[in-house]
């Protein structure tokens, strides 16, 4: 750890360099993914635009509860199974999946393919069990 502050003390230049550079990846990495909306405000954006939910957890997770009405499209077949969202292009379409990660990169491959409107819900269904929301089973 002396060696580290060390370094940092003398090459600060450096090192403020790098964190630059990290804060500029995360940023542009979130800002492509899309936003992100809390379990309540995807609730409300899709009551109020007609949007969907799209589960991308597995079959297993999906069976074990998941949202009423949410589309289960498994992150790996999202590519092949696009055009079950083509009626949402214009439209809310919020992905969920178990803590939020998976969301990033389905939505830029829903943003690469045209669609408008698209939204990881942040936390993802850990979230949305810590806020005790409904689960259909």
């Amino acid at each position: 750890m002396s060696l580290f502050l060390e370094f940092v003390t003398q090459q600060w230049v450096l090192f403020a360099a790098l964190l630059a550079v990290l804060v500029m990846l995360v940023l542009h990495e979130a800002r492509k993914a899309g936003p992100a909306l809390s379990p309540q405000q995807a609730i409300n954006r899709v009551n109020a635009e007609g949007g969907v939910f799209v589960d991308l957890r597995d079959a297993g997770e999906y069976k074990a509860g998941h949202i009423a009405d949410a589309l289960h499209i498994p992150a790996g077949k999202l590519e092949s199974r696009i055009g079950e969202l083509e009626k949402y292009r214009d439209q809310p379409v919020i992905l969920v999946c178990k803590m939020g990660q998976t969301a990033g990169s389905a939505s830029k491959q829903l943003k690469a393919a045209g669609f408008s409107k698209v939204y990881k819900m942040a936390g993802g269904m850990l979230e949305w069990n810590n806020l005790q929301l409904p689960l259909v089973k």
